[in-house]
């Protein structure tokens, strides 16, 4: 006897559910608010700090081909940080070993290289069971699909502290696509409150 549609349907969405889309699951009371990072220079940076922001939040590594996004990152917190847009990037070797460096060798890299003066925190794991808890509350937010896979993954933040948006590694922070997201989340941020 084969099992009614519905039934099947309803089994489908059980077990894709966390591949896709918004976790079910997760708490709505939560937010980016939540977590604490440490600063790149081993002070506590909790999320909290940019209450009110938007924020694009990229996992990064200095040995990788897409090490010159770094480049556009500097450039997108230049042209929107006036208006309240915070860019931190989270250094991690999760993915080819690719930022093996100490604190300070990630920090001077990104001073002398690309003239990074947006924040940085301290290397952290992004993916798997040590991932720091924001990186796993933002997977089980978005689903498997929006949870990094390489380096230079980016998530955009409202001004509320909920993930909006994501992108891969392979756009660019200057693509239109991620400065039309940012603009769109700094109106947001700009309206009056009711």
């Amino acid at each position: 006897m084969t099992p009614p549609r519905s039934l099947f349907f309803a089994l489908l969405a059980f077990f894709a559910g966390p591949f896709t889309g918004p976790a079910a699951a997760a708490d709505p009371a939560v937010s980016a608010y939540d977590f604490v990072f440490t600063s790149i220079e081993g002070q506590p940076l909790p999320l909290s700090d940019f209450e009110g922001k938007v924020v694009l939040l990229v996992n990064t590594a200095s040995r990788c081909g897409f090490t010159p996004q770094y480049e556009g990152l500097q450039a997108v917190w230049e042209r929107y940080r006036d208006r309240g847009l915070v860019v931190l990037g989270v250094p991690s070797n999760d993915f080819g070993g690719q930022e093996p460096g100490s604190e300070a060798e990630i920090k001077q890299f990104c001073e002398v290289n690309f003239n990074v003066d947006f924040p940085l925190t301290s290397k952290e794991h992004v993916v798997g069971e040590e991932a720091h808890p924001f990186y796993r509350w933002a997977a089980a937010q978005l689903g498997f699909a929006a949870r990094p896979h390489w380096n230079f993954h980016k998530y955009l933040i409202g001004p509320d502290g909920q993930l909006v948006d994501w992108f891969a590694t392979t756009t660019k922070p200057t693509a239109s696509k991620v400065t039309r997201a940012i603009e769109t989340q700094l109106a947001r941020a700009a309206e009056p409150a009711s």
